[in-house]
């Protein structure tokens, strides 16, 4: 059964998503669809269209939500829905790998942290853990995790050097471009459908992950061509948390200023299936690090 939902999806995939797919290295043309990297270390980019959509979810997927594990007041913060309309942008194919994170530690001399959370339900932090040693056994290819958002945002300046560009294209995608790009043309509660049935085939999830990430690419892309937007690891955005979307921006900006908490995306290894929706907002301190909170990274096309 499993497989036949994937093979349903892969074809439906394939019929929504009618640009090319070309690996290039220093891509100077940024076509829809397109597969850049911009240097040997740099993570792999997908272009995504320009467009519009609805943000949030409506009354009904909220009403679902609580049947299905949440509450009205922990889902209340998707609302009000609100259309917002972005320029074509660059997201991260996956999200940024321990290997790649290895490098830019290794380059730049990453200092020891104080630690790490086993996970998110408390803000307390293991001495022992670190990207290096979470708590279980990874691949180069799983996604890096026991990184804060303040790391995060290190590594895209990182980046942005290797490109001798003082104002870089690379930094953490706004809440809007995350949604769009995890959603990828869909409007329904999650991005192969309504129900969570189906979760189990193409999403790393508290039912069927085993306790631990899982390496990049091990359950199929969704319509944009992007792997894990739902589960493996929670994803930092650049984003300010607000209560709810009554002042957001509509133009794919984030909201931002200092002092706050930042919003991450996604659901991880550790969390049910409702959470896997494109709309699920969580929010931590930027200097928070666990073992369920990783990033994938955006870059300006213009």
């Amino acid at each position: 059964m499993a497989s036949d939902v994937v093979d349903i999806l892969r074809k439906k995939r394939e019929k929504v998503t009618d640009y090319r797919i070309e690996v290039s290295d220093q891509s100077t043309s940024f076509t829809a669809g397109t597969v850049f990297r911009d240097c040997p270390e740099c993570p792999q980019m997908v272009v995504l269209p320009a467009g519009s959509f609805m943000m949030g979810s409506s009354p009904a997927e909220r009403t679902w939500a609580a049947s299905h594990g949440a509450s009205a007041g922990s889902v209340a913060d998707e609302a009000p829905q609100h259309a917002v309309s972005l320029p074509s942008f660059a997201v991260g194919r996956s999200d940024v790998t321990r290997a790649e994170w290895a490098v830019f530690a290794r380059e730049t001399g990453l200092a020891a942290n104080d630690g790490c959370g086993k996970y998110s339900f408390k803000w307390d932090k293991e001495p022992d853990r670190t990207w290096q040693h979470p708590g279980f056994e990874q691949t180069d290819q799983d996604p890096v995790v026991c990184v804060s958002w303040h790391e995060a945002r290190a590594y895209a300046a990182w980046l942005n050097g290797k490109l001798r560009a003082k104002d870089g294209p690379y930094r953490l995608p706004s809440e809007s471009e995350w949604e769009y790009a995890a959603r990828a043309g869909t409007t329904t509660r999650f991005w192969w459908g309504d129900e969570d049935d189906r979760a189990a085939a193409l999403a790393w999830f508290k039912d069927n992950s085993g306790g631990k990430t899982h390496p990049a690419g091990t359950k199929i892309a969704n319509a944009f061509g992007l792997y894990d937007m739902a589960g493996n690891v929670w994803q930092w955005t650049g984003d300010c948390y607000a209560e709810n979307y009554a002042h957001a921006p509509a133009d794919g900006s984030a909201a931002s200023s200092d002092g706050c908490m930042r919003v991450d995306r996604g659901g991880s290894w550790l969390f049910p299936a409702w959470l896997l929706r494109p709309a699920t907002r969580e929010r931590n301190p930027p200097d928070f690090r666990d073992a369920i909170m990783g990033f994938r990274l955006a870059r300006s096309v213009r």
